[in-house]
């Protein structure tokens, strides 16, 4: 008996009607818009929603580890900023650490603190030490070479630091950007969920050259939600 949906097993939904949603969900579109084009229940695209998330979050952790150019930094996502609290550790937002290889891969990490064991032992996780690895002058980046890093340099956002051509972290940054920027538009992720919408936002970026549907349905073919 042939299977009813290869791409979603034990589903009541008809193949056909999951390319539609993989195709809205693709191009980015809300659960409430792509049920109302679909006709299938918003309870029914949102779990589909998430186990296309969680899908997508396996294969992003595949990718490690890294060589070549790497940019280290952090950034803090959430509520915005109580008045009073500044920098590193400000209010109760999540922090995200971030390594972008400078073909245009990015990787992302939800971490406790910014403290330099948390950040060695991310990096030291993901990046051959083989590299070299660019970071702002933060001190929880001081000590990569002497875990055995080949270099570690360093911007200074004090000053002119983004003149020179090589010693910048603005790939990291630009990812920074449009993770807020599209993370903005839901108008609030439940904190349980925040992992899931990171690694779906990491993935639409390193992937933005792509055809995310079709790269998706290669995906589920080969391991089906």
């Amino acid at each position: 008996m042939t299977r009813k949906n290869r791409c979603y097993h034990l589903s009541r939904i008809a193949e056909k009607t999951f390319r539609k949603i993989l195709r809205y969900f693709a191009l980015d579109l809300s659960a409430s818009d792509t049920a109302r084009l679909t006709g299938v229940s918003l309870r029914s695209i949102n779990t589909i929603y998430i186990r296309l998330r969680e899908r997508i979050a396996v294969e992003c952790e595949k990718h490690s580890p890294w060589s070549g150019q790497v940019e280290v930094d952090e950034s803090y996502f959430g509520p915005r900023r109580v008045r009073g609290k500044r920098g590193r550790g400000a209010g109760s937002k999540t922090i995200v650490f971030g390594l972008f290889k400078r073909n245009g891969w990015v990787s992302t990490e939800i971490v406790p603190d910014v403290k330099k064991a948390t950040l060695q032992k991310a990096i030291r996780g993901k990046v051959a030490l083989d590299s070299v690895i660019h970071s702002d002058g933060w001190r929880g980046y001081h000590g990569l070479v002497d875990v055995g890093y080949a270099k570690h340099l360093r911007v200074n956002h004090q000053s002119n630091a983004f003149a020179n051509d090589q010693t910048h972290i603005n790939g990291i940054e630009s990812f920074w950007a449009y993770a807020k920027l599209r993370l903005a538009k839901m108008k609030g992720i439940r904190k349980d969920m925040f992992y899931l919408h990171l690694k779906e936002t990491e993935f639409r970026f390193n992937h933005r050259r792509d055809n995310l549907y079709k790269l998706m349905m290669k995906m589920l073919r080969e391991q089906p939600i």
